[in-house]
């Protein structure tokens, strides 16, 4: 493998493996079962690629040793935890920095916020949520326009005319993000255009290519990479300088540009905000609408809660926390798609996990498997049925908000996300059912988000 793939996978394994702890040069993980390594060098990185992602490798690593399970990245031992027991073991996580954000911080080359003051850390997380929770309250009535604009154009669809959720789904996730986060400048369709197409090929990169070395292996795709990125952090720096001037309060920019961050600083928000915000949205979107296909009773029974809080009116935000059914298909969908399968918390103080010992350093993280544990048999009954109704239950909700997908350590991509969901479901329901096509078969690629392979389609009806 090369130098550069190497350090490459070393910040993802660090941010999204398990928990990992720097032991002495002992070939063993302090007498955790799992994976020798298969390479002096490399460890397991071959087995990672070899299994197409870090979350299939996870999977077959705790079908085989267990929840509590180690294998080897260059000299390091990684363990990983598969299941909510250990990880309600797994004490101290760090509350100053997100999960995400320091994922895509650190594979973007940013500042990730493992060094520095944690008083700096957390005053700057708090500037980011408060900035997306404004920009909520501030811009519903365009997420709403955005939203109605969608389900008309479905609306006017013939009955057997085939709708693919992808695409539609990421164009709405794109203009809502863009213009939430951006302003103005983006309400023209050219603009997005070019936004999307950088997004693309820098994701691409963040979420397969550094791990798999591909990006090292390929020098137009790193030239094409690179052009990507630079175009973008242009475009964001161009945005910032523009808007204050202009001195508007209504985009997530705007309340950055309030603060006392740096230029840098900002861009690099801006940046993580519509990279995450926008395949966060677009995937917990086109995922809900697939399982909904899937299930008439499923959405009559959305349609009955969203008629009894809003009748015949529109969206409104202060009346969403009603919706108590809707919540439960969407955290049924995050848990049944695995749609964030890794994610990662800094430890500061000593730890046990069973009979294991996770002591303080400097360098250690504790990270958790979390396509492994949504969909874990001990925690979850039927665990790959699409089950709305199991959150009804106390037990399956401490557990969800355990994880980390809902209270107050929600990431703020997905909480953004949430609501943008929930007034597509809510409008959406309403007028129109769904259908799958049949024979339709839907596989998941799992990176940092999980996908769909392939298109997903379905057939839309207006509802009588």
């Amino acid at each position: 493998m090369l130098d550069f793939a190497i350090f490459a996978v070393t910040f993802v394994i660090v941010l999204v493996g398990a928990v990992l702890y720097l032991y002495p040069s002992s070939r063993k993980a302090s007498g955790i079962p799992g994976l020798n390594p298969t390479d002096e060098k490399d460890g397991n990185l071959q087995d990672i690629v070899n299994r197409g992602s870090l979350h299939e490798f996870l999977m077959s690593l705790h079908q085989e040793h267990g929840s509590v399970a180690s294998f080897w990245f260059g000299g390091r031992p990684v363990v990983s935890l598969g299941s909510v027991n250990q990880l309600q073991q797994h004490i101290n996580p760090n509350h100053t920095t997100d999960s995400f954000e320091t994922m895509l911080k650190s594979l973007l080359g940013y500042q990730s916020g493992m060094g520095g003051w944690a008083t700096e850390a957390m005053m700057r997380k708090k500037v980011y949520e408060s900035a997306i929770n404004n920009t909520l309250e501030n811009n519903f009535p365009l997420v709403l326009q955005l939203v109605e604009e969608l389900v008309e154009k479905w609306k006017s669809f013939p009955v057997d005319q085939h709708t693919p959720l992808c695409a539609h789904l990421l164009g709405l996730a794109m203009k809502t993000v863009t213009q939430l986060a951006l302003g103005d400048r983006f309400k023209d369709d050219a603009e997005v255009i070019s936004f999307r197409k950088n997004h693309d090929a820098i994701w691409s990169v963040i979420g397969k290519g550094y791990l798999d070395g591909s990006l090292e292996k390929s020098t137009s795709r790193k030239g094409h990479y690179e052009k990507a990125l630079s175009e973008m952090e242009s475009v964001l720096l161009s945005v910032a300088k523009e808007r204050k001037t202009q001195r508007k309060q209504t985009a997530f920019v705007d309340a950055l540009l309030q603060s006392s961050l740096t230029e840098r600083q900002i861009m690099e928000d801006c940046m993580v905000f519509t990279l995450a915000g926008s395949v966060i949205t677009a995937n917990l979107c086109i995922w809900a609408l697939h399982f909904l296909s899937t299930s008439e009773e499923v959405q009559d029974k959305l349609y009955q809660e969203l008629t009894e809080v809003f009748g015949s009116a529109p969206v409104s935000l202060d009346k969403i926390p009603q919706l108590r059914y809707c919540q439960q298909v969407l955290n049924e969908t995050v848990r049944t798609a695995k749609l964030t399968p890794v994610a990662a918390r800094l430890q500061e103080v000593e730890g046990k996990v069973d009979q294991h010992v996770i002591p303080k350093e400097v360098s250690d993280f504790g990270d958790y498997a979390l396509g492994v544990v949504l969909q874990d048999s001990d925690t979850w009954s039927t665990p790959y049925r699409f089950d709305p109704d199991r959150f009804e239950e106390d037990s399956v909700r401490k557990s969800f908000s355990l994880l980390g997908f809902s209270g107050n350590q929600t990431c703020p991509e997905l909480r953004f996300a949430y609501t943008v969901a929930t007034v597509l479901l809510s409008t959406m329901a309403r007028q129109l059912k769904l259908q799958k096509l049949k024979g339709q078969v839907m596989e998941v690629r799992s990176e940092l988000v999980s996908t769909p392979k392939d298109e997903t389609w379905v057939t839309v009806s207006r509802r009588r």
